[in-house]
């Protein structure tokens, strides 16, 4: 009999277990090479051979949609024929579950962004830029002190939707070709759709399919911190969601203001704001009403409240095969 509930659910909740016992797993990846680390190589090789400055950006734009095409439409592929070995087998379980551990940054998030308090907080303003230039697009020798720790902050708020929530939701809508195809359009986003003159045209495809693709996550995001400024202690779950509900929409990104605005609100601080890009200054308005100045100390509350978003994102998923289990659906 197919259960009411189907497998999915398990499977997701035992991958992000195993991403937070093992993270990155870097005795695996010293060997070979990370899936996320392929799929960059192919991004790099199209755009070295289809982004030539000699071409108009009318040429450039429909080759960047060519390589957007063929590259998510290669990764579910890939997804598609993994799925169908793995299914029904217990070794293709297994498969699954270190595979959405591999694609899932949990735990990688957490130890980057910690890294940035500690550094701030022992080696100084230098140390605090050198650790964040790793987790940010914007240039780290134009922020202060305040800047590096709320970079730190609004870059743990984005990639909470972007490197867990939306692998997670894409899993459940499409299984391993909607995982797979998610990790590429993001890849290809993070290489290719800024808004440089090199990159307008050409990354113009990614950088819409990325919006696309984290329009619900992004909210889901944001929800799922809210919810965890219930446990977190000095957290303020109701100015959570009445900040990303204001102001989530402000931000420059139609997604990450979202996530961002819930952090602000629940921690009583204003991030986003005006920010230096190797394109230029973004004249964004603040995102939250409370104090700019924040401080190691606020990236460690900011911790505490990601520990428990994800702990209340793998509390529904187990919830939710329970049910299916016990027929709650039937």
């Amino acid at each position: 009999m197919i259960p009411a509930v189907p497998d999915p659910f398990l499977l997701l909740a035992a991958g992000l277990a195993l991403d937070a016992w093992f993270g990155d797993m870097p005795a695996v990846f010293a060997r070979v090479p990370h899936p996320v680390v392929l799929a960059g190589r192919a991004v790099a090789l199209f755009d070295r051979k289809l982004n030539r400055e000699i071409r108009g950006e009318a040429a450039r734009r429909i080759r960047g949609i060519i390589t957007v095409a063929v590259l998510v439409g290669a990764a579910a592929a890939l997804g598609w024929a993994i799925e169908r070995l793995c299914r029904g087998s217990l070794i293709g379980a297994a498969v699954e579950i270190l595979l959405i551990a591999v694609l899932v940054a949990q735990r990688s998030l957490f130890e980057h962004v910690a890294e940035v308090a500690r550094a701030l907080a022992d080696g100084g303003l230098a140390a605090g830029r050198e650790a964040v230039r790793h987790i940010v697009g914007r240039d780290p020798a134009s922020l202060d002190a305040y800047g590096v720790a709320r970079a730190a902050i609004e870059s743990l708020a984005e990639n909470f939707s972007d490197g867990v929530v939306a692998p997670v939701f894409w899993y459940l809508v499409l299984g391993l070709p909607g995982l797979f195809a998610y990790k590429m359009a993001n890849t290809l986003d993070s290489m290719i759709g800024h808004r440089t003159p090199h990159y307008r045209a050409f990354g113009w495809a990614a950088a819409r399919l990325d919006d696309l693709a984290n329009l619900a996550p992004a909210r889901l995001s944001g929800a799922l911190i809210a919810a965890a400024a219930l446990f977190s202690r000095g957290g303020r779950p109701r100015r959570a969601l009445a900040i990303m509900l204001r102001d989530g929409h402000r931000h420059r990104s139609p997604n990450a203001g979202w996530p961002e605005g819930a952090m602000a609100g629940a921690l009583g601080l204003a991030l986003a704001g005006p920010r230096r890009y190797a394109e230029g200054v973004v004249a964004d308005p603040w995102v939250g009403e409370g104090t700019a100045r924040a401080a190691p100390a606020d990236i460690a509350r900011a911790l505490v409240l990601y520990k428990h978003a994800c702990l209340i994102e793998w509390g529904l998923l187990v919830g939710v095969w329970l049910a299916g289990q016990f027929g709650l659906f039937t």
